[in-house]
């Protein structure tokens, strides 16, 4: 496990340095697109619309629109915003737990303690434990200001993101508007059918049977050999470059003839179309690398509009 964030909970005038932990996981099969003629692999290019040029992920900025312009935001703009520099997991206040509409919640994150001496954290687990209640909070992270629950889960901290009030929509269906009449006898086979299906939950007892069969489906596939060359099929051509421009193949070919040319000699001409075969193996892993760096930010929210308690209609 890889911290993300590193802080502190303010619980009054009591400090706790903090790590933050993704507490879930993807356990998908990871799955790319391929042409259905040759296998070829498909790739997408951060392209500007206004020069044509593909652009490197370092190079891009956020922006807003309203009403016909255009308001760009840098990243080091958006990092200067003093709520984005916060490194304070703020307590609001305590309340009972059932008081939190499942609906609020979104992603968990573990709280690991992050001092010599982890008694402030155990204080704060402990007083939660005690008191039957879980903490409201408030904190920044990447570049959302964020409302959050403090929980206990076993012996760790856990900090549960909150959906903000405005967030969560209004359910407004008309048929739920009628006057449906259930009878006494309809009520008593409904509950018995309940009653028989009542056990203790276990999550252990589930599984994700699409990714079993999936994964069921790959290995009958490899094993009876239908199966593509992953080096030949997806190989430099549709690798991305350094700043995350797509290697072109004949461009390569052209600065090492170009190279040549120029008197380096045939030795140094090899060397040349070398460094292209190599560019574009260092570039298919860069391109991992910014592929992951590009879904990361992906997953990331754009900053927050001011709030309105407003509700939104369904």
């Amino acid at each position: 496990m890889r911290a993300i964030w590193k802080g502190s909970i303010a619980f009054g005038l009591v400090n706790v340095p903090v790590k933050l932990y993704s507490a879930t996981e993807d356990h998908d099969v990871s799955l790319h697109q391929v042409h259905n003629k040759d296998g070829g692999r498909i790739r997408y290019q951060r392209k500007c619309e206004v020069c044509g040029e593909v652009v490197a992920y370092e190079d891009i900025d956020k922006a807003y629109e309203e009403e016909g312009r255009t308001v760009v935001l840098t990243t080091a703009e958006l990092k200067s915003l003093p709520e984005e520099n916060s490194r304070e997991i703020e307590v609001v206040e305590f309340v009972p737990a059932e008081q939190l509409d499942p609906i609020m919640y979104e992603r968990p994150y573990y709280l690991e303690p992050d001092s010599k001496s982890p008694k402030a954290y155990m204080l704060l687990l402990r007083t939660l434990q005690d008191t039957e209640r879980v903490a409201i909070v408030q904190y920044a992270l990447r570049q959302k200001t964020r409302l959050g629950a403090l929980r206990v889960r076993g012996d760790v901290l856990m900090l549960q993101s909150l959906l903000w009030d405005d967030e969560v929509r209004e359910a407004d269906f008309p048929a739920l508007d009628t006057d449906i009449r259930i009878s006494d006898k309809e009520l008593e086979m409904s509950s018995a059918l309940v009653d028989s299906m009542a056990r203790d939950f276990d999550p252990e007892a589930y599984t994700d049977d699409y990714q079993v069969q999936l994964r069921q489906l790959i290995q009958a596939k490899l094993e009876r050999g239908d199966a593509l060359d992953t080096e030949e099929t997806f190989g430099a051509q549709a690798g991305e470059g350094e700043g995350g421009e797509v290697i072109d193949l004949m461009e390569a070919l052209k600065r090492s003839l170009d190279k040549k040319r120029s008197g380096s000699g045939a030795s140094d001409g090899a060397k040349g179309g070398g460094s292209s075969s190599g560019s574009s193996s260092s570039g298919a892993k860069g391109g991992k690398a910014r592929s992951k760096a590009k879904d990361d930010a992906e997953g990331e929210e754009a900053p927050a509009k001011p709030r309105t308690r407003a509700k939104k209609k369904a």
